[in-house]
């Protein structure tokens, strides 16, 4: 995770060296002054050790300053490069890994859970040196003065280990289920923000208080769990280290009374006591920090490792010029799971600048058919070709840069409405009189122009201050800017009223000409002037043919329009006063 900073983690371990070297050496002067005191030597000779003590520990500070400032630079960078490389991870994801993730989910781990772990960097990493590079150093310096006392210093150690181990084991768990609840609590708070008007709509504010409540009390709990348990340890580790205090105190005191040490040696070895002392607490304390950034490093690391969607071929085939539009589909399979075949040997064909409507009962794979033609997801069985080239062998940006795509969930990005219809042509600049022509062809120039700021006005994310018609017609002139040779309109007419569906109609079949269009809908008024239409039944087609053809064979198109078309009953007679 820090191999990408190499030189500041150097930098840090170096500076935390320095600063360690200093910090020994301050007592073994102050030791040297004492006993310089006790034997009464010059106050020249005193003064000089008391300002080589004040040096080092100046230099000691000034060291940890800039340990400090480096690991925090150290820190947001490997959050710098965590975030990076999450962004650069999703766009190589399968549309399969989002269908099984909350996007909350997703979002808590490339936001929450990065930060945490830059958190825990930037206040462990510095500290860990510094406490690793201490205990060796003072637990030399202590050997040299002596070993006895080393020995009684160190008769702590196995207890603190027994204990730091024991309280980390049984708070990771907790823990790992906090930042899960995390991610849980951020997937409803942004499921219940984006659909508030839903919500509302149908009353179910209660219930939407009571499931945020039930996720917030597990992340509480799972929280105050991990925290307690991982609490407990930085007294433990104080209560060891006050033990080992007093023993090399009062075994100090007999070596002092022997003769085997002086005062000023003992003063020492008791400040190194402290000091070997004090990094065992710290790494205590940072014990829960640690087993929080490893819980969220998991979760980062486990979006990191997600199955990736297959990348394009190295050799990738070239589309004839100029393109045509036709499409093959040659005995196509697909299954969302493997025990469950969703297409099963669906052939057709659709010709340059045909229209191919597709319509049946939901759940049939009408739009399943075009999130294969975009390579949203894969066959499992069979090909699909564009221009008699499989769709396999082409670049997927290649494949979609082809294909104009309107969408029945209209999505559009905080930013102006010049900017949201140029969007579909990112590999390209685009002129103003561009973007109008489009909003005209679409039948939106004229309601734009009425906004405020006309096509600099800028909307919401979810198209505030615009109907769902209008941002349903902003979509379709976006489409119609990027000048595709394929057209897919999914239920692209069912946000919008008559009239508007009309106009869009006569729109579509201008600029149709010329292009390949797939028409998806359950709404048959959309599709009766389409050149051909596929009747979809459990994944396979079950009728082909025109309106009038389909309408004429009496099956199961026919059915649809007469349960469309035909009223249930006949409409009851005027009430008379």
């Amino acid at each position: 995770m820090m191999r990408c900073e190499p030189r500041l983690l150097h930098g840090v371990a170096a500076l935390g060296t320095i600063a360690v070297t200093m910090a020994t050496a301050g007592p073994w002067l102050l030791g040297r002054a004492t006993d310089s005191v006790v034997a009464g030597d010059g106050p020249e000779e005193v003064g000089t050790l008391l300002a080589l003590a004040a040096l080092v520990h100046a230099a000691d500070g000034l060291c940890r300053v800039l340990q400090g400032r480096w690991t925090v630079r150290l820190a947001n960078g490997v959050a710098y490069r965590l975030r990076a490389d999450s962004q650069a991870k999703t766009a190589r994801l399968p549309l399969s890994y989002f269908d099984r993730s909350s996007r909350g989910d997703v979002l808590s781990r490339v936001t929450n859970d990065i930060d945490n772990i830059t958190l825990m960097i930037q206040q462990v990493i510095g500290s860990f040196v510094n406490a690793l590079l201490t205990v060796v150093g003072v637990l030399a310096v202590m050997v040299w003065i002596s070993p006895l006392l080393a020995l009684v210093a160190l008769a702590s150690v196995p207890l603190a280990l027994f204990v730091s181990g024991r309280v980390g084991a049984r708070s990771q768990p907790h823990f790992v289920r906090q930042w899960a609840s995390t991610g849980a609590l951020t997937a409803q708070v942004e499921e219940t923000y984006s659909g508030h008007l839903l919500v509302k709509a149908f009353g179910r504010q209660r219930q939407s208080v009571r499931e945020f409540a039930e996720v917030n009390d597990a992340l509480y709990r799972d929280g105050l769990r991990a925290q307690f348990i991982s609490g407990i340890l930085q007294p433990l580790m104080m209560l060891v280290s006050h033990l080992n205090y007093v023993l090399v105190a009062v075994v100090g005191a007999v070596q002092v009374a022997s003769g085997s040490l002086s005062i000023g040696q003992v003063q020492a070895f008791i400040q190194y006591s402290g000091q070997f002392s004090v990094p065992l607490t710290h790494l205590a304390g940072m014990a829960s920090m640690v087993q929080s950034g490893v819980a969220s490093a998991e979760r980062v690391f486990e979006l990191l490792d997600a199955e990736e969607q297959t990348p394009d071929p190295r050799l990738a085939a070239v589309l004839p010029r100029p393109v045509r539009g036709r499409v093959t589909m040659e005995e196509v399979s697909f299954r969302y799971a493997a025990d469950r075949p969703l297409i099963e040997d669906l052939s057709l064909t659709a010709e340059p600048g045909h229209t191919v409507a597709i319509v049946g009962p939901t759940g049939a794979g009408k739009t399943t058919l075009v999130n294969l033609l975009m390579r949203f997801y894969e066959v499992t069985g069979g090909r699909i070709t564009l221009d008699g080239v499989d769709i396999t062998r082409l670049p997927r940006d290649g494949l979609r840069s082809e294909i104009g795509m309107v969408l029945q969930d209209t999505w559009l990005f905080g930013g102006t409405i010049a900017e949201n219809i140029a969007y579909g042509t990112a590999r390209r600049e685009v002129a103003r009189t561009e973007i109008e022509r489009a909003a005209r062809a679409a039948h939106a120039d004229r309601f734009i122009r009425t906004l405020p700021d006309g096509y600099d006005t800028v909307i919401g994310e979810e198209g505030g201050g615009v109907s769902a018609g209008e941002r349903q017609l902003i979509t379709i002139a976006r489409a119609f800017l990027a000048d595709p040779v394929i057209l897919v309109m999914d239920e692209a007419t069912s946000s919008v009223d008559g009239r508007t569906e009309l106009l869009i109609q006569e729109a579509m079949g201008r600029l149709a000409a010329g292009r390949t269009c797939f028409v998806i809908a359950h709404r048959l008024s959309t599709v009766r002037h389409a050149d051909t239409i596929l009747v979809m039944r459990d994944g396979s087609i079950a009728e082909q043919g025109t309106h009038d053809e389909l309408l004429a064979a009496g099956g199961m198109y026919a059915g649809l329009h007469s349960a469309r078309f035909t009223p249930d009953r006949p409409p009851a007679a005027p009430r008379t006063t």
